[in-house]
């Protein structure tokens, strides 16, 4: 063994471990059931190439990341999020893969990725391609390839985008989801009716005529157990229909393909598939839906105010509520929906609707008796205190942890700056690591300031329960003195959730409402105090 070898694992400079991920991905799912598939072959591959760097002590990770039969379009894969959780754990030090487009193949996801790297000084090593983003040539590489595959991959989106839309004009089906009605014939790429399936359509079409109300054609089919279009992939997978919601009838209604035509975009085109649907019948019932004009309800529901919009609930079909108006006589009168009542019909919910100005009114009325319910008060004011000496005690032991490290970087760098002065050691490599320890420094520094500063902030601002109280006494004083949207700001400062029920009404507060509102009244407070004294 060398002197300097000797010298540098007697102060404890031997280079360090460098853990190393190995990530695969393959697009299809094509012969991933085989002994060695293509995911083995680029893991065996990345494996050699750990070997060949063990002198520089790389060592791989024996956790797989290997994600079979997802697309390297987006970062939606079980695999690469896993290993994203481990980069953040401090896990992973350099990430190997066998091509860079096994990451990704989407330049704006790859820079969101190397972005990360970056920020948890991760490197990432491309086998086949020689690129290594520890050094500056081989970011430059990588950002070229990147380039030319994303432009790849956006001129085959390009080209299959224009065979699908010649393929419409010429009337043909181009995949997907058949409609209720038709069956897919593989050999010809076709769509040809399924006789039984038509009739149900045509008695969709036919009973919106006479009843004027997707809803109501949504509860008869659910009524006699018709579900939506049941069918069987190429792949052999069954694909079972559903019970209807009223989106679904309204679609199937706008759907051209019953009388015979291919849609595309908003331009429609003769199809090679025989009509289920009469002209005559398609006009009556399009003159009905522009009739009802569920696209004007639908304006007139967003222009409805909703005090309590994302916060009310249905509690017995743990769903969300929304608004709906109607008028009458000139008069707007504004409900509360459930969203299963609004899909399924009424009689699918207890609840149902409900008159909206009732509800915001009884809420009011009960946060009011909350606020100055001194029992409530001293309850929420001790879970928020007890929350905050929790996250104070998590910010004291990062505090604690922040300052040792610190000084066992300090001490590591007095020993290199002292080998940078001796004979016999890799200066290279000392001023390498001197750099490195002046970063850590700095990120320790900025983290341990922010820790500091949010410890003071908390010493400095202290509030008792009396001091809760007699806030929000003063503030009932004035509460019918309050513009509606003051009294909204503050439901919503104060209120987690409203759960409705047929007969009852919970509201589930916040844990630090009752801090945060005391906080703003007490600051409110305080200016006007020097307005007046000013």
């Amino acid at each position: 063994m060398t002197k300097r070898a000797t010298a540098l694992e007697q102060h404890g400079t031997v280079k360090p471990k460098v853990r190393c991920a190995i990530y695969t991905r393959k697009s299809t799912s094509e012969n991933l059931n085989t002994d060695f598939n293509s995911l083995d072959a680029q893991r065996e591959s990345a494996e050699n190439y750990i070997k060949a760097q063990a002198h520089e002590g790389w060592i791989a990770l024996q956790d797989r990341y290997d994600d079979g039969a997802y697309s390297g379009g987006n970062l939606e894969r079980p695999a690469l999020k896993r290993l994203m959780q481990d980069i953040d754990k401090g896990k992973v030090d350099t990430i190997i893969v066998y091509k860079i487009d096994r990451l990704s193949r989407s330049l704006l996801d790859f820079a969101k990725l190397i972005e990360v790297f970056e920020e948890k000084h991760v490197s990432l090593v491309a086998v086949t391609q020689q690129i290594n983003t520890s050094d500056s040539s081989g970011r430059l590489m990588l950002n070229i390839l990147l380039s030319f595959a994303q432009f790849e991959r956006e001129v085959i989106a390009e080209r299959i985008r224009d065979k699908i839309a010649a393929a419409k004009k010429r009337g043909k089906w181009t995949g997907g989801t058949p409609p209720l009605g038709y069956d897919v014939d593989r050999e010809k790429k076709r769509l040809v009716v399924n006789t039984d399936e038509a009739v149900k359509v045509r008695w969709i079409f036919r009973r919106y005529l006479i009843m004027g109300s997707t809803l109501n054609v949504t509860k008869e089919l659910n009524e006699l157990g018709w579900t939506t279009k049941s069918w069987r992939t190429r792949a052999g997978v069954e694909r079972k229909g559903t019970p209807w919601n009223k989106g679904q009838v309204y679609r199937l209604l706008n759907n051209p393909l019953y009388i015979g035509l291919i849609r595309h975009k908003d331009k429609t085109y003769p199809g090679e598939h025989d009509a289920i649907i009469e002209k005559s019948l398609w006009d009556e019932v399009h003159a009905m839906l522009r009739e009802n004009d569920p696209g004007n309800r639908n304006r007139s529901k967003g222009e409805t105010h909703s005090m309590l919009k994302g916060l009310i609930r249905c509690g017995h079909c743990d769903a969300s509520m929304g608004i709906t108006s109607t008028r009458k006589n000139g008069r707007l009168y504004r409900y509360y929906l459930c969203v299963k009542a609004d899909k399924y019909g009424y009689d699918s919910c207890p609840v149902g609707s409900l008159p909206a100005a009732e509800i915001e009114d009884a809420v009011l009325t009960q946060l009011r008796g909350i606020l100055i319910a001194p029992e409530v008060v001293a309850q929420v004011h001790k879970l928020a205190k007890d929350m905050e000496e929790e996250e104070r005690r998590v910010l004291e032991k990062d505090k604690t942890e922040c300052e040792k490290e610190l000084e066992e970087l300090r001490n590591s760098t007095s020993w290199l700056l002292k080998a940078k002065l001796d004979e016999g050691h890799d200066i290279a490599y000392v001023q390498e690591e001197l750099s490195r320890h002046d970063d850590q420094i700095k990120t320790l520094q900025r983290r341990l300031e922010l820790v500091e500063a949010t410890l003071m902030q908390w010493d400095e601002v202290k509030s008792t329960t009396t001091d809760v109280l007699h806030e929000l006494t003063t503030l009932d004083e004035v509460w019918s003195e309050l513009f509606p949207k003051e009294r909204e700001r503050i439901m919503r400062l104060m209120i987690e959730r409203i759960v409705v029920y047929r007969d009852t009404l919970e509201i589930v507060l916040k844990s630090d409402g009752l801090q945060t509102l005391n906080a703003e009244i007490s600051e409110t407070g305080d200016q006007h105090g020097q307005s007046a004294t000013a």
